[in-house]
């Protein structure tokens, strides 16, 4: 069974994270993938058989390829580095997060701070909002 830990771990590394995404953006040739990423053999196997076991990627025909759970986590590191990319203006809306600041008002902050839509679809949901406000009542 695999499990989170696992899933992290096989891409924890930052070469093994750009091996894992070379192969989701389709270029999944081993020579090319050694080549490109200036590894030599065994830690190049080493990392290939960390994604393997994983589950993150398959081998058919002498190419590398996503497995289906493999897209999902690689959607779901996508999404961490988008929110890397705009921390700075998380932080902004996490300072201006209290009770008196309407619900309306806190999703136009954030529409006006956020470009990516999944980010932003995260931030406004009810749930996450409901339980912001349940913390803030509960220090009260």
């Amino acid at each position: 069974m695999i499990s989170v830990y696992d899933t992290l771990y096989a891409i924890a590394n930052d070469k093994s994270l750009v091996l894992f995404k070379t192969i989701a953006l389709g270029r999944g040739d081993s020579r090319i993938l050694i080549s490109r990423l200036d590894l030599t053999r065994k830690p190049y196997y080493s990392r290939i058989s960390k994604l393997i076991n994983a589950g993150l990627i398959r081998r058919k025909n002498g190419k590398y390829f996503l497995t289906s759970f493999g897209r999902i986590v690689y959607e779901a590191q996508d999404l961490i580095g988008n929110a890397v990319r705009c921390s700075s203006n998380l932080k902004a809306i996490d300072s201006i997060e209290t009770p008196e600041i309407p619900a309306e008002e806190r999703s136009k902050i954030i529409d006006t701070l956020i470009n990516n839509s999944k980010i932003k679809e995260i931030l406004v949901s009810p749930e996450r909002n409901n339980n912001y406000i349940a913390a803030e009542k509960e220090k009260a």
